[in-house]
């Protein structure tokens, strides 16, 4: 057991905080469980069972069955009925636990935790730019006035200072060369889609990398909700098609017996981003496979997982082609450190002129985040 878990990503430490209650220390568990299971509640009670016949996490004095309870009582399950158990729909079905929006938001959270560390939360907008300009945050620097300078930006402590030193107090007189104004930086927005492969690669050769993809995801878009709130996202995944996810879909998401269709993914991206208003726009994919599959026209697929398909390959090649025209850089993850693959996404980043990551699982979301801070930041002239 402990095996598996360990090649899903998941890693289980005896450690527990100081004071930390019982139930506390059970649902820390319980929320990577959840993820790892993806919403499985009975699956998620299961593995909890094992680990506590293995690491006396309970006491007689609470149990699983009580940790049950207060997870009813605070509101992180409830009962509803399941769409596989008999019955017409009336209430006469079996009925079954799931998580509620509570726990999904818990899970969010623990992940961003996790990931990018505790960071609190702060004012709406916050993207400082290396570059200055019109904006709102003041940087302490001062430049000279100049022909269409707003006038609530010019500073007149120091505007009044210059015209005492370049005309004398007894004959003051303040000019338009006397007035400075101070430099601000631009608090930049942006909006991001976040591609991830659901192929059935994701979940081969004994590694599940799908799990920390879904951390990912949530982890970014817990950040953007709560730090950035005036910045998007929008998640999609990829498998034969492409199609979009909501933020609560995600502890959800599974792997399908899909091909790769990068293509798709790429168009749907555009196609979100061309709809925002923001200047600033990026895609972001995670991926551990070589594309091999196409949507044709006539809705039939074309598929080839043998090696990179030349036909397959330029489409990929056309789509970043078009997406820089577009001014929209993508930032690739390749989860996969085959050589022929990794000329494929450097060709793949050559055509969009943006950046490739060759990378394991650990680490992944750190490497999001950094790329993610880097690429809001919008260059300004002043």
């Amino acid at each position: 057991m402990k095996e598996k878990l360990k090649k899903s990503g998941f890693i289980f430490k005896t450690y527990e905080a100081p004071n930390q209650s019982p139930f506390d220390k059970l649902f820390e568990i319980f929320k990577e469980l959840i993820t790892y299971t993806s919403g499985d509640f009975d699956e998620a009670i299961d593995w909890l069972k094992q680990l506590d016949k293995e690491y006396k996490l309970t006491t007689p004095e609470y149990t699983i069955d009580d940790f049950i309870e207060d997870l009813k009582n605070k509101g992180y399950i409830r009962e509803e009925l399941d769409p596989n158990g008999e019955g017409d729909g009336t209430g006469d079905g079996k009925a079954r636990l799931t998580i509620t929006a509570k726990t999904e938001r818990a899970i969010r959270q623990q992940a961003l935790d996790n990931i990018f560390g505790k960071i609190k939360r702060s004012g709406s907008g916050n993207h400082k730019s290396k570059g200055v300009g019109l904006g709102d945050e003041h940087t302490g620097d001062f430049r000279a006035y100049q022909f269409g300078d707003a006038l609530d930006k010019v500073s007149m402590t120091e505007s009044l200072r210059n015209a005492q030193i370049n005309h004398g107090i007894g004959n003051f007189n303040l000019t338009e060369d006397d007035l400075v104004v101070e430099e601000t930086l631009h608090k930049s927005q942006m909006s991001t889609v976040l591609m991830i492969d659901i192929s059935h690669s994701m979940i081969l050769y004994g590694e599940d990398r799908i799990t920390p993809a879904k951390k990912v995801a949530m982890a970014l878009s817990e950040l953007i909700t709560t730090r950035y709130p005036k910045d998007t996202l929008d998640i999609l995944v990829f498998g034969n098609d492409a199609w979009p996810i909501k933020i609560k879909d995600l502890p959800y998401l599974k792997v399908g017996p899909y091909h790769t269709n990068t293509v798709a993914g790429l168009q749907l991206a555009m196609d979100m981003l061309r709809r925002k208003r923001n200047t600033n726009k990026q895609i972001f994919m995670i991926t551990d496979g070589k594309p091999s599959c196409l949507r044709m026209p006539d809705g039939q697929y074309y598929k080839n997982s043998n090696g990179l398909d030349p036909y397959i390959t330029n489409k990929c090649y056309a789509m970043a082609q078009q997406a820089r025209r577009l001014h929209i850089p993508i930032t690739t993850f390749m989860i996969a450190e085959d050589p022929y693959l990794m000329r494929f996404i450097r060709e793949f980043t050559q055509a969009n002129r943006g950046k490739a990551f060759y990378t394991g699982l650990i680490g992944l979301g750190e490497m999001i985040f950094e790329d993610y801070e880097n690429n809001r930041k919008k260059r300004i002239k002043g």
